[in-house]
């Protein structure tokens, strides 16, 4: 149980969650990690700034980096924003925002928080999801997030002198793994949707394919910008086609 949360002001008969939930000590945490994010944020940005003469970048092109992933988050970040907007009576504010709207994952957050409340037979957001469950849900999602952080710790340096030996061994093959790395990563994660039904199977195609059209006229036009833009509209134009979809019943949802 987390520290923060004595058991003395615990009900565990009571489904009044919220009131547990929205804690002034809980708010307290949540800024505190925003607090951190921002100044690590400004840490890494001015970092980059240091680093990017020496690696022949130049202001251009790393405001231009700058800018691209600022728009590359805008379409994640609003699929997460609408998911946490339905979590917030389960969860309450604060921890709905230290746990899935800043470090964490819906998927895992969640799944994380329904089987601690199952082990004690209680379901999240039913008659039987008291206080004293919240408590539980809380600390396995904290205590999984936690873990992501010392995984982060500890295996970082380990991969760091790998990637020095492979450099030193073959400076090419460095320059293709990271590109595959996130190839296989948007992949795996897109083809896992596949067969859920026709109507992601479309919205895969369409994000595809827009992005394939972006990065066309970017080039035919020499507007680098419309590359930048390229996964807000194809996460859009994706959105679009599975919503005309499902209302005009062209493909089954199921």
């Amino acid at each position: 149980m987390p520290p923060s949360i004595p058991m003395q002001i615990v009900d565990p008969h009571s489904t009044d969650v919220l009131a547990l939930a929205n804690m002034p000590i809980l708010w307290v945490l949540a800024l505190g990690v925003f607090a951190i994010i921002i100044v690590q944020t400004i840490i890494y940005m001015r970092a980059a700034r240091n680093v990017a003469p020496d690696v022949g970048m130049s202001s251009a092109e790393l405001r231009t980096s700058f800018r691209t992933g600022a728009i590359a988050s805008i379409g994640p970040s609003l699929a997460v924003s609408l998911v946490a907007i339905a979590l917030l009576a389960i969860f309450g504010t604060p921890a709905t925002l230290m746990r899935i709207g800043l470090i964490g994952s819906v998927q895992f957050e969640t799944g994380a928080a329904a089987t601690a409340a199952g082990t004690m037979g209680a379901e999240l957001g039913g008659t039987s999801y008291t206080q004293e469950v919240f408590v539980v849900a809380f600390t396995a999602m904290s205590l999984g997030g936690a873990m992501w952080i010392l995984s982060t710790l500890i295996l970082t340096p380990i991969l760091k002198r790998g990637d020095s030996k492979l450099r030193r061994l073959s400076p090419v093959v460095m320059t293709v793994i990271p590109g595959a790395a996130l190839l296989g990563a948007f992949f795996s994660l897109g083809f896992a949707e596949l067969p859920k039904s026709a109507v992601h199977v479309i919205a895969f195609i369409t994000s595809a394919v827009t992005v394939a059209i972006c990065l066309w006229l970017a080039r035919w036009f020499k507007k680098p910008w419309i590359r930048e833009w390229s996964l807000g509209f194809a996460i859009l134009a994706a959105l679009a086609v599975a919503f005309i979809s499902v209302q005009l019943e062209w493909f089954p949802t199921a």
